[in-house]
């Protein structure tokens, strides 16, 4: 639920007379995409705070404002200790919510009374049920996994970083975090994938479809994308640890500098290009290229001709797309230009029956 629900605020409140005068207050809760109020009154709030400590078998980690049960008349008139009860109960509310513990905010009567559907959590949508999805819990499950591809990403700078310092235990340890945070994200964004169907037969434009179809084709990239980057890591440091053995110890170490200056230095064999784009400029190493050997540097050529082609194949689909569009604008452009052409000619024919009619009645008259 705290990958989605962002926010809870309590800014108002009002008296209701029905079915007896009490006061009422209002609960804004905000997600990623889009936020909902909830109106609760006080009472509710104490029957929440007793079963939240008797389900979990501990007290909220924030108490409720007291209720003054012998001046409940002049508290309903007086503002401020309204005001009071309203920050009492908003301070109740956030410590939940941002409590080490996830006990409280996880229970069903926490969920209730924040009036949470199922699916808009994000934890709750397992990949076999794409039909449970909304059109706001699909926008839900898609910022969960922006968010947690940031994580990834981080989690590879972070292992990067420690590699170049020497510390290779820690590096492989941000490596298995960034492994553990993509384990099984495929098959979320498949079932995000699969969900736009019923939304679409639920009523989703078709822009809007082609939209969120792209957005997933962009999730699914950066996913395989990352999980290639800590695949070759991974290969790249069992190689660089392994022992030699069966005579090919030379393939499992680093290429010398020497060499690697002759592989990366100026061909004089080589013809000279015939075309040249731009200043020429021989190539240099860089810090991804660094700490991998002959294997290494192969397989990150391969990823990377493999994401461009990736690219290219999107452009395609939104070229493709593009076409279409134009091809669409066209056709009505078309027909809107025969329903003009249409237009002036009834417009010529009411004419020549208007002047006939003229005619007709200046001979009468």
């Amino acid at each position: 639920m705290t990958t989605a629900i962002q926010a809870v605020f309590i800014r108002s409140y009002e008296e209701r007379t029905t079915p007896k005068p009490h006061i009422v207050y209002k609960i804004d809760v905000q997600a990623h995409v889009r936020s909902w109020q909830m109106w609760r009154r006080y009472s509710e709030f104490d029957d929440l705070h007793t079963e939240l400590t008797k389900s979990t078998k501990s007290s909220p980690p924030c108490s409720l404002p007291p209720k003054n049960s012998f001046s409940m008349l002049r508290s309903r008139k007086d503002a401020k200790v309204l005001d009071e009860r309203r920050a009492g109960l908003e301070e109740y509310l956030r410590a939940i919510l941002g409590a080490k513990e996830s006990v409280w905010r996880d229970s069903q009567a926490f969920k209730d009374f924040l009036g949470i559907p199922v699916g808009r959590q994000g934890t709750l949508l397992q990949p076999s049920d794409p039909g449970q999805f909304t059109l706001s819990t699909w926008l839900d499950e898609h910022s969960d996994l922006q968010a947690r591809l940031r994580d990834v990403w981080s989690d590879i700078n972070k292992r990067d970083a420690l590699s170049d310092q020497g510390d290779i235990a820690a590096s492989h340890k941000s490596n298995l975090a960034a492994k553990g945070k993509l384990a099984g994200m495929l098959a979320r964004i498949g079932n995000l994938d699969k969900a736009l169907q019923p939304l679409a037969m639920s009523g989703m434009s078709e822009g809007e479809l082609q939209r969120r179809t792209d957005m997933v084709a962009r999730l699914r990239d950066d996913c395989e994308k990352l999980t290639r980057i800590v695949t070759v890591a991974r290969q790249t440091a069992r190689s660089a640890t392994a022992g030699p053995s069966f005579g090919a110890a030379e393939s499992r170490v680093a290429a010398p500098e020497s060499d690697r200056a002759a592989l990366l230095g100026a061909n004089t064999f080589a013809r000279p290009a015939r075309r040249v784009f731009g200043a020429s400029s021989p190539p240099k190493e860089t810090e991804t290229t660094r700490p991998l050997d002959n294997t290494g540097l192969y397989s990150l050529q391969q990823q990377e001709m493999t994401h461009q082609d990736d690219q290219l194949s999107q452009l395609t689909t939104v070229l493709q797309r593009q076409r279409q569009l134009g091809e669409a604008i066209g056709a009505e452009v078309g027909l809107q230009i025969e329903m003009l052409d249409d237009l002036s000619n009834e417009v010529d024919r009411v004419g020549g029956k208007l002047s006939s009619t003229k005619q007709k009645l200046n001979k009468l008259s």
